[in-house]
């Protein structure tokens, strides 16, 4: 049976503002023309309305303002001696981006590159089918084999929203050779006061032997609706770190999918999300366990405030050739006012015998006594609840290996708590 598809006005004027190329730009096209965009109905969306909240702040049909901007010094993560490829307004800013090409190969993206298209899936999920028909700006990164690079990789996306709201379409492809090496860290960032949507995808390929690290830092205090797909295929002993910070924004969805195509494969998701306001952040993660003797460890902490809203949705899947498979996942929440909220789905499907695997998830507020006792020590309630909330994030904020990272993550978090809660 065919569902038909209600084209609203916003479908309208996305698929009239694309002009895609024949190939796999008109293929996803046509799957967004199929899909439509998720509603509330849709239940990979159902906590996130993204369709109305684009509906409400931005006209698709109008292109981006001209950016003046010159300098992106505040928003450098401080001590981090890196490759840093910026994007304004979703275009490559050739002259604020600093890289060179000594242990990697950094190049536009052209959509023609093995691999692409392969793992983010334009058929089954309508946002990446519009980031595949509507990319305009993006780099292929290629590490060769036995290279072992020093210095991390940073995407920073930034809006200049001081004219009008701004709309972004990037596409990443990242590729580590066998026995190799590579950090990568994604910024976001907003000057102004209009809205910003971002659609980011990246797929990624770690060889055998290789390893790749991947951190996502959302601090943006702009009003930013974000969707990102990052999907990477592992190989054989490879290894693959993530950790996802979520302190701002209006909208935020981050889908994070790890296959697992070999043996001997260890993979590590960790997450934070410290909500205020009125702001919702979703993160979807899949684990696709689909060869023997690898490990996959999860670990998502969350604190919600105000009217904040936080989701999680965690899927392992382990295939029946995955035997021995060792898999873990877990979501904490805490809730500190009666606004707040948390959705947390925990699912685990597995074809296999032979298996070690577990996931749950939790939610809670803080722990009443240990509050009292802070303030019979002379600590005000207030920097006792900070307290307790920074040691809550702290085993997830431990899985930084990058020092000048961690502490610039670390303020981050120290200052959020401290001027909120």
């Amino acid at each position: 049976m065919n569902t038909v598809v209600e084209t609203t006005p916003i479908l309208s004027d996305i698929l009239g503002s694309l002009k895609p190329e024949p190939g796999l730009k008109t293929d996803a096209f046509n799957s967004l023309e199929k899909m439509g965009l998720p509603s509330n109905k849709s239940e990979e969306y159902k906590f996130t309305p993204i369709t109305r909240a684009l509906e409400k702040n931005f006209n698709f049909a109008n292109s981006n303002p001209q950016s003046e901007l010159n300098t992106i010094d505040k928003f450098a993560i401080a001590d981090v001696d890196a490759h840093t490829l910026v994007f304004v307004n979703g275009i490559f800013s050739e002259t604020l981006s600093r890289y060179n090409q000594t242990d990697l190969q950094i190049k536009p993206i052209t959509g023609l590159e093995p691999g692409f298209g392969t793992l983010a899936d334009y058929k089954t999920d309508a946002l990446v089918a519009w980031n595949t028909a509507a990319w305009s700006s993006g780099f292929s990164i290629e590490v060769n084999p036995n290279t072992t690079v020093n210095k991390p990789v940073v995407f920073h996306y930034i809006h200049d929203t001081t004219k009008a709201e701004v709309k972004s379409f990037i596409r990443n492809i990242i590729r580590v050779g066998k026995s190799s090496n590579l950090t990568i860290i994604e910024k976001q960032d907003t000057v102004g006061e209009q809205p910003g949507f971002s659609n980011i995808v990246t797929e990624g390929f770690v060889e055998e032997n290789a390893a790749l690290s991947l951190f996502s830092l959302q601090a943006d205090n702009g009003k930013r609706f974000h969707f990102g797909q990052t999907a990477i295929m592992q190989a054989h002993s490879s290894r693959v770190n993530s950790f996802t910070l979520t302190l701002d924004g209006k909208l935020i969805r981050n889908n994070l999918q790890l296959i697992l195509d070999g043996e001997g494969i260890e993979s590590h998701m960790n997450g934070l999300y410290i909500l205020h306001g009125d702001t919702i952040a979703d993160n979807h993660t899949v684990v696709d366990h689909r060869k023997p003797n690898s490990n996959s460890n999860e670990l998502y902490k969350g604190v919600m405030e105000d009217n904040s809203k936080g989701i999680f949705n965690g899927k392992i899947y382990v295939r029946p050739d995955a035997q021995k498979t060792n898999a873990f996942q877990s979501n904490r929440n805490i809730l500190l006012s009666d606004g707040a909220t948390v959705n947390t789905k925990p699912q685990l499907e597995i074809w296999a015998d032979d298996v070690k695997c577990s996931h749950g998830c939790t939610t809670g507020q803080l722990d009443e006594e240990a509050l009292f006792y802070l303030q019979t020590r002379g600590i005000r309630k207030e920097t006792a609840r900070a307290m307790m909330l920074y040691a809550f994030a702290g085993e997830v904020l431990n899985t930084i290996a990058i020092e000048p990272l961690k502490n610039y993550v670390d303020a981050l978090i120290s200052e959020r708590l401290h001027k909120n809660f």
